[in-house]
């Protein structure tokens, strides 16, 4: 492995680079999509909530009382903001797959053209 080219050495070093941060924006992305899922949730459950019921949220660590009109539109504004983060992290994975999967090809063919069809050194 030591008769890697340089530029292949670095074309590797940034494939591992892209790949950490796939995997970054994977785990962020799934995260984002539960904190979604969880407020969508929250919210159905809030409209099976009598008009005059009193409604807690947490606050930090305290616990406060909020009007549900309040709460409800707190939660769809929350939903709706994890849902466009959930769309940029997205795009971003789909940008750093193409990126991944270009560096794999061309890795794979400068190490092909090294192996198989190295030139000849001069006489």
């Amino acid at each position: 492995m030591n008769n890697i080219p340089p530029k292949v050495q670095n074309q590797l070093a940034m494939l591992q680079q892209v790949q950490q941060q796939l995997q970054t924006i994977m785990q962020q992305k799934a995260s984002f999509e539960m904190a979604a899922k969880e407020a969508k949730k929250a919210r159905e459950e809030l409209s099976n909530v009598k008009d005059d019921a009193g409604v807690y949220v947490t606050i930090g660590t305290v616990m406060m009382q909020k009007d549900k009109e309040s709460v409800a539109s707190d939660l769809d504004d929350k939903a709706d903001t994890l849902e466009l983060r959930v769309k940029s992290l997205e795009k971003q994975e789909k940008a750093l797959q193409t990126k991944f999967e270009q560096l794999q090809q061309q890795i794979q063919s400068a190490m092909q053209s090294q192996g198989a069809g190295a030139p000849p050194s001069a006489n």
